[in-house]
């Protein structure tokens, strides 16, 4: 009997991408991490009424004193689950590109936008 592979459904790449939650939200609280293994912040990110406070854990050091993200807009991801990080519940994925020499460089919108709206 001649055996018959089947094909793979292909992976639908709108659908993929309609599946991470990206939002924009506002940096309330910084904190500094010294637990974690590579140098990071402890930020609390307001995405709003919808989605509320959240914190998260980001590698941000390279390119940003605390006091400066105070107020910035981020994107991140919002429904990964969370991540224990040195004992620290990171509910949030802070997005950034890395530079030359791997420092993260967050994604911010170009102008003020209010929080919670989702990446399209």
């Amino acid at each position: 009997m001649e055996h018959v592979q089947q094909e793979q459904p292909a992976i639908d790449p709108v659908a993929a991408f309609e599946a991470v939650d990206i939002r924009v939200g506002t940096v309330v609280a910084v904190r500094p991490f010294p637990e974690a293994r590579k140098p990071a912040y402890q930020l609390e990110i307001d995405f709003g009424g919808e989605i509320g406070r959240r914190q998260s854990s980001a590698q941000l050091t390279a390119h940003y004193a605390a006091e400066s993200l105070i107020g910035a807009q981020v994107l991140g991801v919002v429904n990964f689950p969370p991540r224990r990080i040195a004992g620290f519940k990171s509910e949030v994925l802070t997005l950034g590109v890395p530079d030359g020499e791997g420092g993260v460089v967050l994604i911010q919108p170009q102008q003020a936008v209010p929080d919670g709206g989702r990446l399209f």
